[in-house]
């Protein structure tokens, strides 16, 4: 069992078939500018993320200016689990498609290996197709109907590479997942055409724990190595399970759940339990059994549900948000950062949300508490 002490960001529905794609090879772009690795505040910041300390001890960053589409140019670093290609650009109105390719060369003929095409399609389909080329032949396409893009809008993808998979998300939500079919140290080069802007692009990098490190134990409670006040940052990283079969918390009863304790506080399910996935994450205070920021991501209602716990009940859940960010077997860094007035909390580098305080004595919390239909693989504060 893991010391209880902390140390120091289902895939959308995807149809399988094989088909055609477009062999022909992007030409070669023109590399405007680039920049050796960032430091401190020069680090690019994600979008819409404000909590520029946290992430710069947390991100490395180097970043392109692309000017031209077709692009082909050789990435500079290895592709580890960790690191992350951001493309922010523009699709416009007359657009029918565009490409991402990560290629293992640049060959034109013979055409070189594709490890992961990623492929969005607006003309009849309005879909986004992934497949791989290998020795020239295409594999089986996988197709995703939960298309985040707009004609005449900007967007930001983030490709996140993992070891078994890569992962994507569009403008700060989660679309979808796609298994490695050539080995990752093959891949040393990113091919961009078609019908797209792109105003840059970002290899960041932020290490993913090793999938044969033990994994904590859940529920999980630990004291934080200092206690909560404004700039103090916590990092959760984890991974939701394939086939979550998790409880909804009724907020209203303090009646056990057979199996499941938080803490000092135990919690009902409600709407049936299982099937329902969810977790649960508590900054509390082990003194006067508060917690001051409770955050419960409900896959099956894509509600990402705020609350605290003061004077022995639960008060008015927190339900808004643009998107919601978690996804059935998707790898997640939560970046909980305490400012002077609210929590903010980002997710894979992408702000999610703020929370307002509600317990006043921040420095009586003391204890993180996370437990659900994950699995965790690292916890870190500062």
């Amino acid at each position: 069992m893991m010391a209880p002490v902390i140390l120091d960001f289902a895939p959308s529905p995807v149809e399988l078939k094989q088909r055609d794609t477009d062999l022909s090879a992007p030409e070669e772009g023109t590399l405007l500018r680039s920049s050796s690795c960032l430091q401190g505040s020069q680090r690019p910041r994600p979008r819409q993320f404000t909590m520029t300390g946290a992430l710069s001890k947390h991100w490395l960053c180097l970043a392109l200016i692309l000017l031209g589409i077709p692009y082909v140019g050789t990435i500079s670093e290895p592709l580890e689990p960790g690191t992350s290609i951001v493309l922010r650009g523009h699709v416009p109105g007359d657009s029918d498609r565009f490409q991402v390719d990560l290629q293992c060369g640049s060959s034109v003929k013979p055409r070189a290996d594709v490890a992961f095409h990623f492929n969005p399609r607006f003309k009849r389909a309005n879909c986004i197709v992934c497949n791989t080329l290998r020795n020239e032949k295409w594999g089986w396409e996988e197709i995703t109907y939960d298309m985040p893009f707009k004609k005449e809008e900007s967007f930001e993808i983030v490709i996140m590479v993992l070891k078994e998979k890569f992962q994507v998300a569009v403008n700060g939500r989660h679309i979808l997942l796609y298994a490695h079919r050539i080995p990752l140290d093959k891949v040393d080069t990113l091919g961009i055409r078609g019908q797209v802007t792109i105003r840059s692009v970002g290899f960041c990098f932020s290490p993913v724990p090793k999938s044969d490190m033990p994994q904590f134990t859940l529920p999980y409670v630990a004291k934080l190595n200092s206690s909560m006040g404004p700039g103090r940052t916590v990092v959760i990283k984890g991974e939701v399970n394939t086939c979550a079969k998790g409880y909804e918390r009724d907020r209203r009863s303090g009646k056990a759940l057979p199996g499941w304790h938080s803490g000092l506080h135990s919690l009902k399910s409600r709407g049936g339990g299982r099937g329902v996935a969810s977790f649960n994450v508590n900054l509390r205070s082990a003194k006067s059994r508060a917690i001051a920021l409770h955050l419960n991501p409900r896959l099956n209602s894509k509600a990402f549900v705020r609350n605290s716990f003061l004077q022995e009940s639960w008060g008015e859940e927190e339900r808004n948000i643009t998107c919601f960010p978690f996804s059935p077997g998707m790898y997640f860094e939560m970046i909980i950062y305490c400012d002077v007035r609210d929590f903010k909390v980002a997710v894979n580098g992408a702000h999610s949300l703020e929370y307002k305080h509600r317990f006043k004595e921040l420095g009586d919390v003391d204890t993180l508490e996370v437990d659900g239909d994950i699995r965790l693989l690292e916890v870190r504060s500062w």
